[in-house]
């Protein structure tokens, strides 16, 4: 078992058990819920709209080249500077050859999963740029010096009152601050981070082929001051992101506002297609989009597992696993948390140190059932396991104990003569340890069942 394997079997038995983690994110997701199911009635047939949406993104995965040359000339045209990055190292050092080549000291982000994906906090600092992150919920997990917890809501494990208490400590608001007054002192903070800033940087919900254009959607306004303040605009985005038309933002904005937060459209929908035109009166002199690869090729290759790739991040599998509603975002120790992130992440991080994440599921379907462009989450879940199996990542304890196992199976007189006695004591001699502390081994019957249904018709 790798070490991320087992930092993770350690910190999902301790999430699990805390009751006032569970309080928190069950009454934070039972609040999202009461809004989905309001807002899905928009929709006037739903399983309609998410099929249009998977067969869309399908057609853009089997011809994602064309579409992401096509994107490049058309935002080139209008003056855009496109960069590719194979992986995250690439991305960080044409950010930094950048901010360089501008004498860049301070940055402002709006949210952003791509930059968490590169680490580029992290690394900015290191190259001593301060990177202020402007989304609230991004900007508060930035104080408490942790990564986002949840796809769309970064500050989900959090109450109004660990919040207020933050606050309290970092910038001396009242101790009882109401939401009102948090956001308040936080549009205060960052307002003069805006106007100070050298450079912007975002990521991007979509990339529009036909137009060049980035789309991107959110709630406080942050990305369009982000983007449109300073100087300089860098754009982080997968290279998956890609949809062929601006007619096809109809469908694919409701669906991702709908999905992520129960509303009909967020309130801020912007669309950028390269830097300040001559006409136009404010935007940025220069804007760069970057597009990200780091193992999205690798998934790409894997024709049962390709279809992760339509994921449009809107966080609803999240909200939908059982697993996740009870060892929280944080557990998983990746970017990408939950469902989707258990079937992308080792493919693009690896699969024989992540393969564990693929058996964190019940399996249960939920998340298929709530993706609105139809990915079959639980069934790439399994075609993971079927990869780390082939590709000879599980132990050689689980290979002897799978191999004696299908022995059994197909032997009756082993299964018989072997019987409930002997498979109790084999589970508490093998297994005890890891089926866990605060579970009870089950029991086996004493008799097979053939033994038991020759004694019963025997009668």
């Amino acid at each position: 078992m790798s070490s991320v394997a087992e930092k993770f079997l350690d910190k999902s038995t301790l999430k699990a058990f805390d009751e006032e983690h569970r309080r928190k994110i069950n009454f934070n997701i039972g609040k999202y819920n009461a809004s989905v199911d309001k807002g899905l009635l928009q929709f006037d047939n739903l399983e309609y709209a998410r099929k249009k949406a998977h067969t869309l993104k399908w057609k853009v995965m089997e011809n994602l080249d064309k579409y992401l040359l096509e994107f490049e000339s058309n935002f080139m045209r209008k003056g855009g500077k496109v960069i590719w990055a194979n992986n995250a190292k690439e991305a960080q050092k044409e950010i930094l050859k950048i901010m360089k080549q501008a004498n860049a000291k301070m940055v402002v982000k709006s949210k952003s999963m791509a930059c968490e994906e590169i680490e580029l906090n992290e690394f900015l600092e290191k190259n001593h740029i301060e990177s202020i992150e402007t989304d609230l919920g991004e900007y508060i997990v930035q104080l408490l010096g942790q990564k986002p917890y949840h796809i769309v809501t970064p500050a989900m494990h959090l109450s109004k009152e660990d919040i207020a208490k933050l606050f309290n400590e970092k910038f001396g608001t009242p101790i009882d601050a109401t939401p009102t007054e948090l956001t308040l002192k936080a549009r205060e903070l960052l307002r003069e981070k805006y106007l100070r800033a050298d450079v912007g940087i975002s990521g991007g919900n979509y990339l529009v082929a036909d137009t060049g254009s980035i789309a991107i959607t959110e709630n406080e306004g942050n990305a369009r001051l982000t983007t449109c303040f300073p100087k300089i605009h860098i754009a982080i985005v997968g290279i998956e992101k890609i949809i062929p038309s601006i007619n096809d933002l109809d469908l694919f904005w409701p669906l991702l506002s709908t999905r992520g937060t129960g509303q009909n459209l967020t309130v801020y929908n912007t669309l950028l297609s390269g830097p300040k035109q001559n006409a136009e009166s404010d935007g940025p002199e220069e804007m760069y989009v970057i597009l990200l690869d780091n193992g999205r090729t690798n998934l790409l290759a894997q024709k049962d597992q390709r279809q992760a790739l339509y994921c449009i991040r809107c966080g609803a599998c999240l909200n939908a696993c059982p697993v996740y509603k009870n060892i929280g975002g944080h557990t998983y120790d990746t970017t990408y948390s939950g469902p989707i992130g258990s079937i992308i992440t080792p493919h693009l991080k690896g699969m024989e140190e992540f393969k564990h994440l693929s058996y964190a599921s019940s399996l249960c379907g939920n998340c298929s059932e709530v993706c609105p462009v139809k990915i079959d989450i639980h069934k790439i879940l399994l075609y993971n396991r079927r990869d780390s199996v082939d590709q000879h990542f599980g132990t050689k304890a689980e290979a002897f104990g799978w191999m004696m196992w299908k022995k059994g199976m197909m032997s009756r007189k082993l299964t018989d003569m072997i019987g409930g006695k002997w498979k109790n004591k084999f589970m508490n001699m093998f297994f005890k340890g890891s089926w866990g502390k605060r579970r009870e081994l089950p029991s086996f019957e004493q008799k097979s069942f053939s033994e038991q249904w020759k004694e019963k018709n025997a009668k």
